[in-house]
């Protein structure tokens, strides 16, 4: 009777805990964060594949396809752009981005649940609770808000693991282990760098079943067979050079590296940082490998190639919270023996902490002065005479939703192609820019064409240099947007 009532105590707390995962990851979804400007390439991809012209969109192949795929499948379920009746309004324009901004968030609430199965399985239900606590209240998840690979890689991966760790046990173990490698080979297809997790979940079915070298295979044959669709198809569509050009290009983009990805997450969210890397460090001590192939692995990865993003840290952002996790319930049952309640008001303490923190920055609104921007440039632009460049966060929407002619993916394209319109209207926002030393064509139409009016987010009232609205700071492409004619 004890059990079954810890057992119907543990299920409300999860439910609680998920219940704050919602409001923590869909609450002003459209809201905060900004538009950022990978997210208009995705969507423009999704679009693409939505409008029945193909996977690969263009001659760029940067990652695989299964991204576009994905959203195109999860949009098309609900009718969308149609079913939403867009009009040229600011807050019609947003609802085109509310909705995948809300499949974002359902896929982080299942992420949430998927953390708590997995830390279950692998540490027991103290662990799970604490680690699906801080995955769902610390103010760093908000990345997982964006229309990113990242983010819906992460679903797959998890469930991986989750079915990797469930061979040990399951009835029939083949189908475990199939299902899992399905999972890792989409999480790969959707996103290459993921190919660092292999030796985490091969070696998980390698030792939950008996060490059978037969299940290793049967693992590695969809994880291997899933990602060869995509240089297949550049094959297919006679792409293979270039294809091989942009896979090793995508590595050696310049950036400032792990030091300075590590040193933006530090400063979104201190807390979770140093618990992350305590954790990690007393599962090093412990000789915890189920830690540290999952940790390890993608951190060298991201150490060896070129460019990183600071939402480059989500696949590894469960295991943060678990090994936290870890060292807070092993440090606290010491505290335990001579305080019963101290642990637990320690939990709650850091839970409501991040919580705060995630309300405070979430409830920022920095996108309005983007939607306000798409609504004039579409309520003041007729005709075929006029080329629209912008960012892809503005371009997908004026060509897929309501079929602007003249608008290209993004503003780059003047570098390689010759305008024939008349006019240009330029939308130029921070993003812009900082693109604008990609050459020369870009600093002459800046500096040569006209403003005709300008957009301005007042975040003035938030101290963005210190915690928790240090976060607004990855969050300023919509402070300023200036509208250019020439």
């Amino acid at each position: 009777m004890t059990r079954i009532l810890s057992h119907v105590k543990t299920i409300y707390i999860l439910g609680v805990i998920l219940a704050i995962s919602g409001f923590t990851h869909l609450w002003n979804a459209v809201g905060f964060p900004d538009i950022f400007y990978d997210e208009g390439v995705y969507m423009e991809r999704a679009m693409h594949v939505l409008s029945g012209l193909g996977v690969q969109d263009r001659y760029f192949h940067d990652h695989p396809f299964f991204g576009q795929i994905f959203l195109a499948a999860s949009l098309g379920l609900v009718g969308f752009p149609n079913s939403l009746h867009p009009t040229t309004d600011p807050d019609s324009i947003a609802s085109l981005y509310l909705v995948p901004r809300i499949i974002m968030g359902l896929l982080a609430v299942v992420d949430t649940l998927l953390v708590y199965l997995i830390a279950d399985a692998k540490y027991g239900k103290k662990i799970a609770l604490a680690s699906s606590l801080l995955f769902a209240v610390m103010p760093f998840t908000w990345v997982m808000r964006r229309i990113l690979l990242d983010s819906i890689l992460l679903p797959f991966l998890l469930s991986s693991i989750l079915l990797a760790l469930k061979t040990k046990d399951a009835k029939n173990k083949y189908l475990m282990v199939l299902l899992s490698g399905l999972c890792l080979g989409i999480a790969i297809f959707t996103k290459i760098p993921v190919f660092t997790m292999i030796p985490l979940v091969a070696g998980l079915v390698y030792f939950n079943t008996g060490k059978n070298a037969k299940m290793l295979l049967l693992l590695m044959l969809p994880v291997v067979l899933i990602p060869l669709m995509w240089p297949l198809q550049a094959v297919e569509a006679h792409q293979f050079d270039i294809w091989i050009k942009d896979v090793i290009g995508q590595t050696q983009r310049p950036s400032f590296g792990l030091p300075y990805i590590s040193l933006v997450f530090f400063k979104l969210d201190p807390l979770l940082f140093i618990l992350g890397i305590t954790g990690t460090i007393f599962a090093i001590v412990r000789k915890d490998y189920f830690v540290l192939f999952w940790f390890m692995p993608f951190v060298i990865f991201l150490l060896l190639i070129g460019y990183n993003q600071y939402f480059y840290w989500i696949p590894i952002l469960p295991v943060f919270c678990i090994s936290a996790s870890m060292f807070i319930v092993n440090l606290l049952e010491h505290i335990k023996k001579k305080n019963k309640i101290l642990p637990l008001g320690i939990i709650l303490g850091i839970a409501v902490f991040g919580l705060v923190g995630t309300l405070l920055v979430i409830s920022v609104n920095v996108t309005s002065t983007q939607f306000q921007t798409e609504s004039f440039v579409l309520q003041n632009v007729s005709g075929n005479d006029t080329t629209i460049l912008a960012s892809p966060a503005y371009a997908w929407i004026l060509h897929y939703v309501f079929h602007k002619e003249n608008v290209p993916n993004d503003y780059s394209f003047i570098l390689y192609n010759q305008i024939h319109t008349g006019k240009i209207l330029l939308v130029v926002d921070p993003h812009f820019l900082i693109d604008l030393n990609r050459g020369k064509k870009l600093q002459e139409l800046y500096n040569d064409s006209k403003t005709i009016t300008t957009f301005d987010e007042d975040l003035s009232k938030y101290d963005i240099s210190s915690y928790p609205y240090s976060n607004i700071k990855m969050n300023l492409d919509g402070t300023h947007v200036e509208v250019k004619i020439k």
